[in-house]
């Protein structure tokens, strides 16, 4: 699916230290339309939290050789300048981060980190950012308003940080809004009250929104389409009931086989055998360039071992990075 918002090409996030050379994000494509909603899905390790911080460029500048197109709004994000991108963060792309207890600041209240944000980037007065924070937190649905501006990030609960969180990545009315598992941290009732207010204040405000989860359940409840990742890049993408219904890659088919749902009892959980690769470069150069998930694939055979398939449309707006799924599309 093509869009106007957000537009990735072939990109590519190494680490680089004296030593090693971690090759986290390789060769990633997609579009984000305005409005629509794309989950990266896969489990830790596998450069999801990495490819959204390259939208906004907040991974380590030091050590980070980030490479690819990287449009938002039609800004090109990695040939901006720091100042460009202190103004492009916030007023265009917002991140709402997993643990709110680390990313807001313990010494300023609530009111004023949200007041902060609007005076910097909206030249609003003190008494204008102050109103502009109690109606955010209105809209957030945090009770007792009023004084709650008043109150420090220790001072409220963990769905509460979170809901004042989603407010100062709101302040600005950015038009694409990052989200990196933001409810990992939560009970099961205070996620799903999250999830809600999130899907709802997507589809009120227009925003297109990047949600990263190694939750199943979480991507089928708030995701248009989702984009699985495994070992730095993405395996498979298609909409919700694509995915979900008729998973085409082996990694993706083994995430469903491994989750537990309704009308389970009694039936043993399918594991995906072996650990995700190392993603350093060894002595030498680096790794042989094949299917990643390969050597954890039952269907594994010499042909997988020839090169990294593309991310193959055989099946229309259903791409999977498997020969194998790609020969079936071509013979049936």
């Amino acid at each position: 699916m093509s869009g106007d918002l957000v537009k990735v090409r072939d990109l590519a996030v190494r680490f680089v230290s004296r030593d090693r050379t971690v090759h986290a994000v390789r060769g990633v494509d997609f579009d984000l339309a305005a409005g629509e909603v794309l989950c990266i899905l896969g489990e830790s390790g596998s450069g999801k939290s990495v490819t959204l911080r390259a939208l906004m460029r907040l991974n380590p500048a030091a050590r980070t050789l980030m490479e690819g197109t990287v449009q938002v709004a039609g800004r090109d994000v990695v040939a901006a300048s720091e100042r460009e991108m202190e103004e492009i963060r916030g007023s265009l792309v917002s991140m709402v981060f997993q643990e709110p207890m680390t990313a807001l600041d313990p010494v300023f209240t609530i009111g004023q980190q949200i007041g902060e944000t609007v005076m910097r980037h909206e030249g609003l007065s003190k008494a204008e950012a102050r109103k502009r924070a109690l109606e955010l937190l209105d809209l957030v649905q945090i009770p007792s308003a009023e004084r709650r501006l008043a109150a420090y990030p220790h001072e409220l609960s963990g769905g509460l940080r979170q809901r004042a969180m989603i407010a100062i990545a709101l302040s600005c009315r950015p038009k694409l809004l990052l989200a990196d598992e933001p409810t990992t941290a939560l009970d099961a009732t205070v996620q799903i009250q999250i999830l809600l207010l999130l899907r709802r204040l997507q589809q009120e405000l227009g925003m297109g929104v990047i949600f990263v989860t190694h939750d199943l359940g979480v991507a089928g409840e708030i995701a248009d389409r989702i984009a699985v990742m495994y070992a730095g890049r993405f395996v498979e993408e298609g909409s919700v009931r694509e995915v979900m219904r008729k998973a085409r890659h082996p990694y993706t088919q083994g995430l469903l086989g491994a989750t537990v749902h309704e009308g389970m009892r009694g039936k043993r959980l399918v594991t995906i055998a072996g650990a995700p690769p190392n993603l350093e470069t060894p002595p030498g150069g680096m790794p042989p360039d094949i299917c990643a998930f390969a050597p954890r694939c039952e269907r594994a055979d010499a042909a997988c071992e020839q090169g990294v398939p593309a991310l193959d449309g055989a099946f229309g707006t259903h791409r999977a990075r498997c020969i194998h799924q790609i020969a079936e599309a071509v013979t049936c």
